[in-house]
């Protein structure tokens, strides 16, 4: 949760020997600041900035946000743009989780973009990465984002990690322009390509050309030795991600033409395939390229047919080599006429690579569908892809915390309201006679008002979380000011002027917010709720079982009431240590909440170095507080 000059230390002697073995000059290497690079460091350039001093980038003197290279051949430009959206003011984790890209960067990274759009000729592929995906990237203070530069200049691509895998494999993104100011999109993409507008074939010269780009996490090395390559073929831009856990690899084949029609082709291919303004001599071979330890014997392209249902081989094609002047990767191409593939379905054709080296070993590339017309193969997002990569989270957090708030501040007031001013007063017989969804939860609701100390308690609570400081901690790594954090932010003393103070760390105070409201402080009130509510069936219960009939006075009837009371005792009693398993159940859901909080407050303590009880006692023993008094409250019907 902050920095660790060892670990720095270790790094750089790694990267040396990295350069070192590889023989690769270590200039063309490029490092990129990550939010555990920025956690407790206030300010750049300062003692506690350990990425300065011992990165490549800091040892090379590339200080800047934005770092752009310029590779040219002989028909394209290609332009690579990096980026360092970190926090200026880097608090410590784990409310260090989003990018925070201001107004300047944003204008930074558009002049780069742009740096060839006024010179003619030869066209340009742009290419931008940085660490955080979109989906964990704040607006700037104007409210603008990167997702608005970068679909301004239709960018090939964006590389972002952060995420790692442990999220999946399918952390990709299609973005499309969206001129509705209202969209969903704002909030959420519920797939990896969005609904493309519906909008007639413009071939026109004079037609806008389509705001679109891909967004690829990148995966991990340190836990899951993922590494990528990246290739642009003739503009064509494609990607191989290598699973090193496996083992090493004697060879690598990464196809750069067909591309896969899941991950990698865009709406404009499309529409300049429809068009015909394609570049033919692009679309004539299918390439790959091959990485190999020993000398390359022989490479076969394969092309399958899905449409029998099972795939089927129309097509078997020796590959030849390029001879090219360079040292690392060979290109090989075999012609085949495209027109032949051209079909409605984005995945009925599947290519695959065969490659043999001298030593008899084969290896396969994956198979892959392609689409020669630009057609989207649809991939759905599991349940956890859609979580970190289609949502929003800068702006779904106050919508999130306020329907919280007013969800429970609902839950607690309206019910009390009623109990104060409503006539009709919901009890266990109305709920059994009724036998209605709603007249269960009423009763249920203002039963928990019936515990005033509990339902004020709680009610108290959600002001105090409003209106105060959740906590005080120490937010930088060597400095000993301490912070105190509220729901919009830490506000902190900074290094620059001592007196003035800032709200820094949102939304990515949200981890600790949006988590201790959905899972301790909702479930506390539901769980109070239904100790109140298992009393009040306990307390009718016994009531029933143990009441007298007034009306019956003669004594010939005494032995036969004696009777029926012994049957009523051993009724209560079943009643006692059988059907009360329920609240067990809900004693047993006091204790995970209790202990989910305990863990929470005990990430919170060891992060930012604080006493609960000086610190932050309310925010840590007002729940657990609570919880106790309801259940000390509920355990008989006194």
């Amino acid at each position: 949760m902050k920095q660790n000059e060892v670990e720095w230390i270790e790094y750089q002697n790694v990267m040396e020997d990295v350069a070192r073995r590889s023989g690769l000059d270590k200039r063309i290497f490029y490092d990129l600041r990550g939010n555990h690079d920025n956690f407790g460091v206030p300010e750049i350039g300062g003692s506690s900035d350990f990425f300065s001093k011992y990165s490549i980038n800091g040892q090379f003197g590339r200080k800047g946000n934005i770092n752009s290279v310029t590779v040219e051949t002989g028909d394209r430009k290609h332009l690579f743009v990096g980026l360092d959206s970190t926090m200026s003011t880097g608090v410590r984790g784990p409310t260090n989780l989003f990018g925070h890209p201001t107004d300047q960067l944003l204008a930074e990274i558009d002049s780069q973009l742009s740096q060839w759009d006024s010179q003619k000729g030869k066209p340009t592929t742009k290419i931008s990465f940085g660490h955080f995906p979109l989906s964990f990237s704040a607006l700037s203070q104007s409210q603008k984002s990167l997702k608005d530069v970068f679909l301004k200049h239709s960018i090939s691509a964006y590389l972002c990690g952060h995420l790692h895998t442990r999220f999946g494999k399918n952390l990709k993104r299609h973005h499309l322009s969206n001129e509705n100011f209202l969209s969903s999109l704002e909030f959420f993409q519920l797939n990896m390509h969005p609904k493309p507008s519906e909008s007639a074939k413009n071939c026109s010269s004079q037609a806008p050309p389509l705001k679109e780009f891909w967004e690829w996490e990148m995966g991990d090395w340190r836990k899951s030795r993922a590494m990528r390559i990246m290739a642009v073929d003739k503009g064509h831009v494609s990607y191989l991600d290598i699973d090193f856990k496996t083992g090493t690899k004697t060879t690598i084949v990464l196809p750069t033409f067909p591309l896969d029609s899941r991950f990698m082709l865009t709406s404009s291919f499309h529409q300049m395939y429809e068009c015909q303004h394609m570049v033919p001599l692009s679309f004539e071979t299918i390439r790959c390229i091959v990485f190999s330890i020993s000398p390359i014997m022989s490479v076969v392209a394969r092309i399958y047919d899905t449409r029998p249902g099972s795939p089927h081989l129309i097509m078997e094609t020796t590959m030849a080599k390029f001879v090219r002047d360079v040292s690392r990767g060979d290109i090989y191409a075999a012609a085949w006429n495209y027109k032949a593939f051209e079909d409605p379905s984005p995945d009925r054709f599947w290519l695959q690579i065969e490659v043999t080296d001298a030593m008899g070993r084969s290896t396969l590339s994956e198979l892959r569908p392609f689409s020669v017309n630009g057609l989207n193969a649809k991939i759905s997002w599991t349940w956890k892809e859609f979580f970190v990569m289609g949502c929003q989270w800068a702006a779904l957090y106050y919508p999130i915390f306020w329907c919280a708030i007013y969800l429970m501040l609902s839950i607690l007031v309206i019910p009390k309201i009623c109990l104060i001013f409503s006539k009709e007063q919901y009890s266990y017989k109305t709920s059994i006679c009724e036998k209605g969804l709603i007249t269960c939860i009423a009763w249920g609701l203002q039963d928990l008002c019936r515990i005033p100390v509990v339902c004020f308690g709680i009610l108290g609570y959600l002001i105090y979380l409003i209106s105060c400081p959740w906590l005080i901690g120490q937010v930088f790594t060597d400095s000993e000011n301490r912070g105190y954090m509220t729901y919009m932010g830490w506000v902190v003393k900074t290094f620059k002027d001592s007196e003035k103070h800032e709200y820094i760390g949102s939304p990515d105070i949200m981890v600790v917010v949006l988590s201790h409201l959905f899972s301790v402080v909702i479930p506390s009130i539901l769980v109070a709720g239904a100790l109140a509510t298992e009393r009040g069936i306990y307390k009718e219960h016994f009531l029933s079982l143990s009441g007298k009939k007034e009306d019956d006075d003669d004594s010939s009837q005494k032995n036969k009431r004696s009777v029926k009371y012994d049957n009523q005792g051993r009724g209560i009693s079943k009643f006692l240590f059988v059907e009360r398993l329920f609240r067990k159940i809900l004693l047993v859901a006091c204790l995970a909440i209790c202990w989910k909080h305990f863990m929470n407050c005990r990430v919170l303590i060891k992060a930012y170095e604080m006493n609960p009880l000086l610190h932050f006692p309310v925010y840590s023993l007002a729940i657990p507080f609570l919880l106790a008094y309801a259940v000390y409250k509920t355990r008989s019907i006194q």
